[in-house]
């Protein structure tokens, strides 16, 4: 049977391991320099609606070091950008390819595409959520702090963001704790809160971001404003005057704490330049696990 990636809340949490697993498994071969061509002879249509750098980067090489092939289709140079309806793009694509990734504005959107498609469908980042993201991030903390990954305090300060709701949902699926901290009128979306309140989620919200960092193990954050809020700039950077990781914040959270961080970042604005280049910052392990975490995902869906 198909199956898609649209929400971490739609995985349970042993699949996610596994798909952990594969990850160090593909990370590990990759660094040996050893072929895993799992997808050989396979393809990967990848639709943008939003602009990119690591996701179409870390995608289009994955598949590539999976053996398969990568398509870039940007929605303006397609029938996308001119009102061809999903479910038509859905149909044609899943005979041509054996995957779709796309990253775009709407999560209906995503949805309806998955709903019509004969073929797995990736959610490379919606307004709503950014599993792949998350799951790197998830990744990168189990390299860092080994088996005790999953009994640490993670924070998330600044916006109610497509971030901030993965990361509650993956509170809800694995059974951390979750502390965030948002100004008010900027905090993740209600469905989402609910939903993991629902699955026995252990979340506190809160609009003080030094009580969200207090002993924390895991602080994380993203800009600001989003693609599409650029408007929204300077009346958002008044709201969230006072919710950026800096040296004083860290002193508050747990002494051997990680940071980090999705990109790009606005330094010294959500982070300091200071944090982002110290001792704490695993931004960048991170960053790199898009790739293998991706592998893993599109391995897992597409064989």
């Amino acid at each position: 049977m198909k199956k898609d990636f649209l929400s971490l809340a739609d995985w349970s949490r042993d699949d996610l391991l596994a798909i952990f697993d594969l990850t160090a498994e593909l990370k590990a071969k990759q660094k040996r320099g050893e072929e895993h061509r799992l997808l050989a002879g396979k393809t990967l249509g990848m639709i943008f609606e939003k602009s990119s750098t690591r996701t179409r980067v870390s995608f289009e090489v994955g598949m590539y070091q999976l053996g398969g092939h990568a398509l870039f289709l940007s929605s303006g140079t397609t029938q996308i950008g001119r009102g061809e309806p999903i479910k038509d793009t859905a149909r044609v694509m899943a005979r041509y390819v054996d995957g779709i990734m796309i990253r775009t504005f709407s999560q209906e959107g995503v949805e309806e595409l998955a709903r019509w498609s004969d073929v797995p469908v990736i959610n490379g980042l919606t307004d709503m959520y950014h599993p792949c993201q998350v799951m790197a991030d998830l990744f990168t903390v189990i390299e860092h702090k080994g088996e005790a990954w999953s009994g640490l305090t993670y924070c998330w300060i600044g916006d109610g963001n497509n971030m901030a709701n993965s990361w509650i949902n993956a509170a809800a699926v694995f059974g951390f704790e979750l502390k965030v901290a948002t100004p008010d009128g900027y905090r993740p979306d209600a469905r989402v809160m609910e939903r993991a309140r629902g699955m026995g989620a252990r979340i506190t919200y809160t609009a003080d971001p030094a009580e969200a960092a207090r002993g924390a193990h895991v602080l994380n954050t993203d800009v600001w404003a989003s693609m599409g809020q650029e408007a929204e700039q300077k009346e958002r950077a008044a709201a969230f005057k006072g919710y950026q990781i800096n040296s004083g914040l860290l002193k508050l959270a747990d002494p051997k704490c990680v940071v980090m961080h999705c990109l790009p970042a606005h330094r010294d604005e959500e982070i300091t330049d200071e944090v982002i280049e110290g001792p704490h910052s695993i931004v960048f392990d991170e960053a790199e696990n898009r790739l293998h975490v991706q592998k893993a995902i599109m391995a897992t869906l597409m064989r």
